[in-house]
């Protein structure tokens, strides 16, 4: 028996492993993320993001809790009347998990359970042409 070859990684010999690349491209950020970015401050400045040519609708088109860029205003519209975006807003109902909850969960507290977030969609302003 000799040594096997490797068969099926789409004639790259850089990448041994393309499994995770499939698996990781499609990612989005983690809901304890967005709720990071869903703070006013943060949240200020993603919405109102200056012109960026290499993203989708130049960065002015920018769904808070979806992660998202779309092309135009009447597609993030639309977005916002998906099943896709209406179960992310449930998801973001919950409060995202902390240290002091893994903590009391190992036995050093007592149990508190994760309060509820008022979660709505973000308010859009109608462009002038």
């Amino acid at each position: 028996m000799g040594k096997s070859k490797q068969v099926g990684n789409h004639k790259s010999d850089k990448k041994k492993n393309i499994a995770k690349t499939w698996k990781t491209k499609r990612r989005t950020k983690d809901l304890d993320q967005i709720h990071a970015d869903m703070i006013p401050a943060n949240s200020a400045k993603l919405l109102k993001q200056e012109i960026d040519y290499d993203v989708t609708g130049c960065a002015q088109h920018y769904c808070l809790h979806c992660a998202r860029y779309f092309v135009d205003l009447k597609t993030m519209k639309e977005h916002f009347k998906t099943k896709v975006h209406k179960k992310r807003l449930k998801q973001l109902r919950e409060e995202p998990y902390t240290q002091e909850e893994a903590e009391r969960a190992a036995g050093m507290g007592s149990y508190i359970p994760p309060k509820k977030v008022e979660v709505q969609t973000q308010q859009v302003e109608e462009e002038m042409d």
